[in-house]
């Protein structure tokens, strides 16, 4: 352990490389304690540490008979020196693919969903057989974005019914092909397969959400990919007001189909709601059509839920 830029690191030998993924993706981006200090984990380009004292700096707990004297030199072997921490910061590339995969799997419960990789390298999406009356980007970007953060999308100008949708990285659209690839939109089965193109070019026409704030994979990430799924008859409904009645909620969402129940509820303060619908076309619809919509001056955030019943 050492202070490094108003902050502590440290650098941890696991036995296996299995069991560093492993805890990789058990811990990156939990918090030590409620609410603060969470773990940002890297790996390491150290292929070996070495350990010289036991103490409340360094241990090598496979040879507890080491001294627990210190010596008075800072850049001692055993500690990283300013020259050396270059090594700890910069990830090698495949440990970080690697990293990622391993965080997803854990949310997932320990695997990918069946049918997932992980090891898609293409960003970039092809969306057809879209309803060209009822679609337009901003709401393509609250589907997708279910499933990762979302770079660009254009609506293909000689295909209307045709989009491009650029990801974040290759896992997030296989994620979204897995999930969407055959979704009632509008009327229309949704085509979502992998374009030929590696990215978006910036454009006019394409619509730039790379910094959007409502992109919903910019915080909390583990729990956005424990909440992946297919489309369903619920919606959760989250960011809601305070006083907020169960009325002006359905009053909000009912034009897009048929509500079955509504379930208005608070956790840690803040108010939530799920809503049934009678299919999961209709359920879509008020998804792709409000979420961040501004309801009673709160910008509200939905996402399918995959309980079965309220």
């Amino acid at each position: 352990m050492y202070p490094f830029s108003k902050s502590f690191q440290a650098l941890i030998q696991y036995h296996s490389r299995q069991e560093a993924v492993e805890a990789f993706g058990s811990l990156h981006g939990r918090n030590i304690y409620d609410g603060c200090c969470q773990l940002d984990i890297q790996y390491s380009n150290l292929s070996e540490l070495q350990v010289h004292y036991n103490n409340d700096r360094s241990r090598d707990f496979t040879n507890p008979s080491l001294p627990t004297e210190q010596r008075p030199r800072a850049s001692q072997q055993g500690y990283l020196d300013p020259a050396n921490l270059y090594a700890f910061q910069q990830a090698g590339a495949s440990y970080a693919q690697m990293g990622r995969v391993a965080m997803i799997a854990a949310a997932f419960g320990g695997t990918l969903p069946h049918g997932v990789t992980g090891t898609n390298e293409r960003c970039t999406l092809i969306v057809s057989n879209l309803n060209t009356d009822k679609i337009d980007e901003d709401k393509l970007f609250n589907l997708f974005s279910l499933y990762g953060n979302i770079v660009r999308i254009k609506i293909l100008r000689n295909k209307p019914d045709h989009a491009l949708v650029e990801m974040a990285d290759g896992l997030q659209a296989e994620l979204a092909v897995h999930y969407l690839k055959g979704s009632i939109l509008f009327g229309k089965k949704l085509e979502v397969n992998y374009s030929k193109y590696p990215n978006i070019t910036p454009a006019p026409d394409a619509h730039d959400y790379l910094n959007s704030s409502i992109n919903r994979f910019n915080s909390n990430v583990v729990k956005n990919y424990r909440h992946c799924c297919s489309p369903t008859k619920m919606i959760h409904i989250s960011a809601l007001p305070q006083d907020i009645s169960e009325e002006a909620i359905l009053n909000h969402v009912s034009e897009h189909g048929t509500v079955l129940n509504t379930k208005l509820f608070e956790v840690n303060g803040k108010r939530q709601a799920l809503i049934l619908f009678k299919s999961e076309e209709e359920a879509t619809e008020a998804l792709v059509s409000k979420h961040a919509s501004t309801l009673e001056g709160n910008t509200i955030r939905i996402s399918f839920s995959q309980m079965q019943s309220i």
